[in-house]
């Protein structure tokens, strides 16, 4: 997560929706007053303890909501990525086995081991999208705009204007390589997949071959 006093907005990074390539570019506007919380890369904390206790930047807006005040959380302007839920949890599946040939070899049956098996309920990669970005209630959304990983760089630069900052392309970093996310599914886990993240499939409009 970033939060900038100078440009009054806040970037809400959900995992696995290409927050690195974000954080790149908006550090390029950042001044001193601005505060960022990241883990990966880049070692940086905020400075409020219980939310610098996290160790990772996946921080909710509710959870920044206190720090931020009333007034500055309103009056913020907060955006996030966000991505096709089923896309999503093969780059999550692949990128917990990185490092080997497991996913390559046997996909579905990792599938099947996070979905059903041994979901790690607690993994913050693994919770679903919208967990970051609704308010108290849970269900309606927090952000003022979200932009798509489908639509990488239209997003960005339509946030940017938003903004009121210069836009830029943006790099490709921390993606993990894996084929088109529909091959690796059969219809037993596209029914886990939309009962599992069926918040973030209605909230962000999106089905299994794309989006509404």
């Amino acid at each position: 997560m970033i939060v900038s006093h100078r440009h009054r907005f806040v970037f809400a990074a959900v995992p696995k929706t290409g927050t690195h390539s974000v954080r790149q570019a908006l550090r390029d506007h950042l001044g001193d007053e601005d505060v960022e919380q990241v883990g990966l890369f880049v070692h940086k904390k905020f400075p409020w303890d219980d939310l610098a206790a996290v160790q990772h930047g996946h921080v909710s807006l509710e959870q920044l909501r206190p720090h931020l005040g009333e007034e500055r959380f309103h009056s913020y302007f907060k955006f996030a990525f966000v991505r096709n839920p089923f896309d999503r949890f093969v780059s999550y599946c692949a990128f917990m086995l990185r490092g080997g040939d497991v996913f390559q070899q046997r996909p579905r049956d990792v599938m099947y081991h996070f979905l059903f098996r041994a979901p790690p309920e607690g993994h913050i990669l693994f919770r679903p999208q919208a967990s970051l970005l609704t308010g108290p209630d849970g269900t309606t959304l927090a952000a003022d705009a979200i932009g798509h990983v489908e639509d990488m760089q239209g997003s960005y630069d339509a946030i940017c204007a938003r903004i009121g900052i210069a836009s830029r392309p943006l790099d490709r970093v921390n993606g993990t390589s894996h084929r088109d996310y529909r091959d690796y599914y059969d219809q037993t886990l596209i029914d886990g997949v939309a009962g599992r993240y069926a918040q973030d499939l209605d909230l962000f409009g999106y089905h299994f071959d794309g989006r509404r």
